[in-house]
């Protein structure tokens, strides 16, 4: 029961977060973010039933294509006109070796393409839902980048015309990093969502790929906490 990942749990953390993060900054840009991660979650549980089920239209035809490939090629063995002795010179055996062992592998080849094609489209599908996600983590990274804990909490901070307004105190940038950290993270399950529902070497590494990403960024986010709090605990007097 525990040990595989719940999208609708998933979905219902997601839902919490957006509500904290509406209530707490109603008008943030972070909160229209984490309202298009739920829609994101909303469709990835879909994906990744879609994906988990069986093409069974696709299958049909590739077995059909297999079976065409196999009845035609023992109708070409059958109709060979086979020379009337028994024996093969040197020359005509290497010549029919041959051209067995090409006929052979472009056979096999065709079969593993059509056996494998269904894996491919599931595979492709897969990769770019998991591409949007790492597009997302960006995004989100692109909120807190500007949050300067510096800048919020020493004052007298050194400004310019072009830094960013600093309206945060240091008890509500906390709570606004902290939401950013943990949409990071519910990205990396969402992505860890295909890894499980496909068991592909491919989808499973993207999505590894995805959770080392947002991972360093949480660890960005969470050296600014880091930092507020040394600042509070310095007794540095919050700007308002």
């Amino acid at each position: 029961m525990f040990h595989t990942l719940d999208p609708s749990k998933i979905e219902q953390t997601i839902k919490m977060l957006t509500n904290r993060i509406q209530e707490r900054f109603p008008q943030s840009s972070l909160y229209q973010v984490c309202r298009e991660l739920l829609a994101i979650i909303k469709v990835a549980e879909k994906r990744c039933t879609d994906i988990r089920q069986p093409h069974v239209g696709l299958r049909i035809i590739v077995y059909i294509s297999i079976i065409s490939i196999i009845i035609s090629l023992l109708i070409a063995l059958f109709s060979l006109d086979l020379p009337q002795t028994s024996i093969l010179h040197l020359t005509e055996f290497i010549q029919v070796l041959d051209a067995s062992m090409n006929a052979t592998v472009l056979i096999g080849a065709a079969v593993l393409f059509l056996i494998t094609v269904e894996n491919r489209l599931k595979r492709q599908r897969a990769l770019k839902a998991i591409h949007e996600l790492r597009a997302i983590a960006h995004v989100i990274d692109m909120h807190q980048l500007t949050k300067d804990p510096e800048r919020a909490l020493i004052p007298n901070y050194s400004t310019t015309t072009s830094s960013p307004k600093e309206t945060l105190n240091a008890f509500e940038l906390i709570r606004y990093l902290d939401y950013c950290s943990e949409m990071l993270s519910l990205l990396g399950k969402i992505a860890a969502l295909y890894g499980q529902n496909f068991d592909d070497s491919v989808v499973l590494t993207s999505a590894n790929d995805v959770e080392i990403l947002t991972t360093g960024l949480s660890q960005k986010i969470w050296q600014k906490i880091t930092i507020i709090h040394s600042l509070e605990k310095m007794n540095v007097t919050v700007i308002h």
